[in-house]
């Protein structure tokens, strides 16, 4: 089987390509990112999943666009559907990059976090697989986060604080805020 896997940074990527290539799986990696804020964050994963590629030797296709502005107009300033929004944007250019190359299907390297809406993820997934006719592949990584962590850490791979979103940053420095003098 042969999979194209949309990588929203190098640390998550880590043991879903493990697991899947353990069973036989070639992955093809894709980084496309439009929600990522600031640039300096983004430049800051993108190197890191350049570095990855050269450390594991992998087959990693790079859409480099910082897409802030599209992003913002999509989800609607930061709406309570950001999350699908954002999802969607991504799996929608994996997924139709995955018909492109003629793959078997397309899945994600958000599925190992803990931190993102894995439901949704994966009714956005089968939503798109639909839309493409390209199987989308969910299994649940996030047993193996910590062993992600770990990989991360030993491999020296930049480690991002948040999501990568404008609106996680802000809610990340929420309750500090709220603490002080300043507001949001």
């Amino acid at each position: 089987m042969k999979l194209l896997m949309h990588l929203c940074c190098a640390n998550c990527g880590l043991y879903p390509i493990k697991t899947l290539t353990e069973k036989g799986i070639d992955i093809t990696g894709l980084w496309f990112n439009p929600n990522i804020h600031p640039y300096t964050e983004y430049s800051l994963r993108l190197d890191a999943v350049r570095q990855l590629q050269k450390l594991r030797t992998l087959n990693i296709e790079y859409i480099d666009f910082y897409g802030l502005k599209d992003f913002i107009e999509q989800t609607g300033n930061g709406g309570e559907n950001r999350c699908r929004i954002c999802y969607t944007m991504r799996l929608d250019k994996t997924a139709m990059r995955a018909k492109e190359m003629g793959v078997d299907g397309f899945t994600t390297s958000l599925l190992v976090s803990p931190y993102q809406k894995h439901n949704v993820i994966i009714e956005v997934g089968r939503e798109i697989e639909k839309k493409y006719s390209v199987e989308f592949f969910s299994e649940d990584f996030r047993p193996g986060w910590k062993e992600g962590i770990r990989m991360s850490r030993e491999l020296g791979l930049y480690r991002q604080k948040y999501c990568g979103c404008i609106y996680s940053e802000m809610e990340r420095y929420a309750k500090k805020i709220q603490n002080s003098k300043w507001k949001i």
